[in-house]
């Protein structure tokens, strides 16, 4: 059987940055990490609502990232949903390649997450705890859906952080 077409990569990655999308911050905590653990934090814009009842969200990480290695093995995370204000936060925790997420951790406001352990960011527009329900690989991806533990709106200033056209923008 003929394999069916698919489209340019180039052309898929221009169309697809003409979708606008919110930019949320997952973390998680790897306990393994000797002596005290380590925090690990990754900026996603494939993140969605799945089903109300039960409450479930899912996100999309890169097959063989760090969070993918540890969502596999820990399944309780955090989403903060960043506000406009939180660019550069976004930005320092889409590095590829770094070797180490502790330095990206040490001057922003966070606390642990009483459910997940993991670090949940002040000034967010929105903190979810989760437990991972499913793991679906698909492609270069694996789509990680959680069910949301807890939700809480700690803050209600300042809009969302958009990510559109290969940028980070704000709403007016």
């Amino acid at each position: 059987m003929a394999q069916p077409e698919t489209a340019d990569t180039d052309d898929f990655r221009e169309a697809m940055k003409r979708l606008a999308s919110g930019v949320v911050l997952i973390t998680a905590h790897d306990a393994e990490d000797e002596p005290r653990g380590e925090d690990v934090g990754m900026t996603a814009t494939a993140f969605l609502s799945v089903s109300l009842e039960p409450p479930l969200v899912l996100v999309s990480v890169r097959n063989g990232s760090r969070m993918d290695e540890l969502l596999e093995r820990q399944p309780r995370w955090a989403a903060s949903v960043l506000s406009e204000s939180q660019r550069h936060i976004a930005g320092r925790f889409a590095l590829r390649g770094r070797i180490s997420d502790r330095l990206l951790f040490e001057d922003i406001s966070y606390y642990r997450g009483p459910l997940s352990g993991a670090p949940v960011l002040g000034g967010a527009l929105a903190i979810l705890e989760c437990e991972t329900e499913q793991r679906v690989v698909a492609g270069d991806h694996t789509l990680v859906i959680g069910r949301v533990l807890s939700a809480v709106t700690p803050s209600a200033d300042g809009g969302p952080l958009t990510y559109f056209r290969g940028r980070y923008r704000y709403l007016d």
